[in-house]
């Protein structure tokens, strides 16, 4: 014990007279060191010098750890160590922009522009959008981050002859937001489709993750009245959003939001 007094491991001791049990007692400790004490992605000290300074076996220590892994305050790297995890921002499900949300968050918005340009709805671009074959759409694909962090791939896909001179500007910070300003397009509902997919080597590079890493893939159908304004197809960061689905029996109160979640 002698080795850490100068600088301990972590703040916080064991109360040996607490009816509280010790791997309890330690995850509050640990759970309050990692989020007062530590910035997300920090690593934890190695379990074996944890269990020395607690003086508790590695079984104890490792219970502790294990219940905040589950509650998302940790996160293991097999091989690596335990780190704080990036805590999951909500990221809601509705017609708000990205821009918006994130400035809701205190997060700090940002977007890299990969594609702003007209090209013709061929095959299954044409099909989720109605359109003939060959029709012009604009393509808007961006990388959207937040906090310098890249969150999502974004690809959104608007009729051309909707937006006259939208590719004569500079590609916008807020889609939905330059559609409402310069063309009274305000998206009044919308369909989305999520399913899970794998990083390609493309959106692995851009999104900082591994090939084969997790993501969620998120198809929108965003409408005015009945018609089709804008298709969009994302890619999120598992690591870093969750989804959460109300669920509302007919005829009973409605349910807060319908949202995905963020880390």
């Amino acid at each position: 014990m002698k080795r850490y007094a100068l600088q301990p491991l972590v703040i916080g001791a064991l109360n040996p007279e607490s009816p509280v049990s010790k791997h309890r007692q330690l995850r509050a400790i640990l759970r309050t060191h990692a989020q007062e004490t530590c910035k997300p992605g920090d690593r934890l000290p190695p379990e074996r010098e944890l269990a020395e300074y607690f003086d508790v076996a590695r079984k104890t220590l490792r219970q502790a750890i294990d219940s905040l892994v589950e509650d998302q305050v940790l996160k293991r790297v097999v091989g690596v160590g335990t780190f704080v995890a990036h805590p999951k921002v909500d990221l809601q499900a509705k017609l708000t922009s990205y821009t918006e949300e994130m400035h809701r968050r205190g997060m700090v918005p940002a977007a890299r522009v990969l594609r702003f340009d007209s090209v013709p709805a061929v095959g299954n671009l044409a099909r989720e959008m109605g359109l003939a074959e060959g029709t012009p759409v604009v393509r808007f694909r961006r990388l959207l981050l937040a906090d310098g962090t890249p969150m999502s791939l974004d690809d959104n896909f608007i009729p051309e002859h909707l937006v006259p001179g939208f590719l004569d500007d500079e590609a916008p910070m807020s889609l939905y937001q330059r559609l409402d300003e310069r063309y009274g397009l305000i998206l009044q509902w919308a369909e989305d489709e999520i399913e899970a997919a794998a990083a390609t080597v493309e959106n692995a590079d851009l999104l900082k993750v591994e090939i084969g890493f997790p993501l969620l893939r998120v198809t929108r159908h965003a409408y005015v009245d009945d018609n089709l304004i804008d298709f969009s197809v994302s890619v999120y960061r598992s690591d870093r959003y969750k989804l959460f689905v109300p669920i509302q029996r007919h005829g009973m109160r409605p349910p807060r939001y319908t949202k995905i979640t963020q880390t």
